[in-house]
């Protein structure tokens, strides 16, 4: 059964903003702290503290009984890693997905780590990702579908050499942490909900270095690819305008968290 998506006021997208600002604190809370010898369990702790001293609730903690804050997945782990006593190393890619709850509206927002000499094939993997998200927020816009969106990820990611995972999408967010429309990262053009004004969804290309598919692991959570080659995956939450796309979440206090960590390196430079 199609389920049409609900389209949010200007009062509800500023609303919606403010939760997906605070995914952004948290994370940079986390890229503050990342080193290696730390566990995914104390960054967890940490990112919780952020958005309860700011009123809010973690969007994913009990969501059909997750039991953390942040889903925290490392190297071949797509999503849904559940933080625990694994100890983070030189070399490693830390994907962060993080949902905050504040006055009832849901953000979304995702980063990929990369700690401290990571090999040149996993950072062009981390890039491609990243670029493919923030090229798809700029080419949509009002009157595209998600299916034009999901074949403009796909096509700028497979033209690179990876592959884009199809059994885990993009979803719309509002007063549900998943609402429709789903927002895939393959697709074919024309297809799909249309992109209207106050629409609001969150965008997350999960890309594999290797093939495309994936399995989960007996914590019935953790997705990890199934060649057990690395994944990345970067997210943002959007609202479609009279004219385009608006960033709701922000990277911006990421990125400095991670410039003033020696333990981190950028993305680029």
């Amino acid at each position: 059964m199609f389920l049409a998506p609900i389209l949010k006021t200007p009062e509800q997208v500023d609303a919606i903003g403010r939760s997906a600002r605070i995914v952004g604190l948290a994370l940079a809370r986390v890229a503050e702290a990342l080193k290696p010898g730390i566990t995914t369990a104390k960054l967890d702790a940490f990112a919780e503290e952020v958005i309860r001293d700011y009123g809010a609730i973690p969007a994913f903690k009990g969501y059909n009984g997750f039991p953390a804050t942040l889903c925290i997945s490392v190297n071949e782990a797509v999503v849904h890693g559940i933080p625990g006593s694994y100890e983070v190393r030189e070399g490693d890619l830390v994907s962060v997905d993080c949902g905050v709850l504040l006055d009832g509206w849901h953000g979304d927002s995702a980063y990929t780590f990369l700690v401290r000499d990571v090999e040149k094939p996993k950072i062009e993997l981390c890039r491609t990702t990243f670029e493919s998200l923030e090229k798809s927020i700029t080419f949509a816009a009002p009157g595209k579908t998600v299916g034009d969106l999901g074949h403009f990820i796909q096509k700028y990611v497979e033209m690179r050499g990876f592959s884009v995972v199809r059994e885990l999408v993009g979803h719309g967010l509002g007063r549900q942490l998943h609402e429709p429309p789903e927002v895939p990262n393959y697709g074919k053009p024309g297809r799909g909900a249309v992109l209207k004004e106050g629409l609001v969804i969150a965008i997350e290309p999960m890309v594999n270095m290797g093939q495309r598919f994936v399995r989960t692991l007996s914590d019935n959570w953790t997705v990890v690819t199934a060649d057990g080659l690395p994944s990345a995956h970067y997210e943002h939450t959007v609202a479609v305008t009279q004219s385009g796309v608006e960033k709701l979440s922000d990277f911006s206090a990421v990125e400095s968290a991670i410039s003033s960590n020696p333990y981190l390196m950028p993305l680029y430079g």
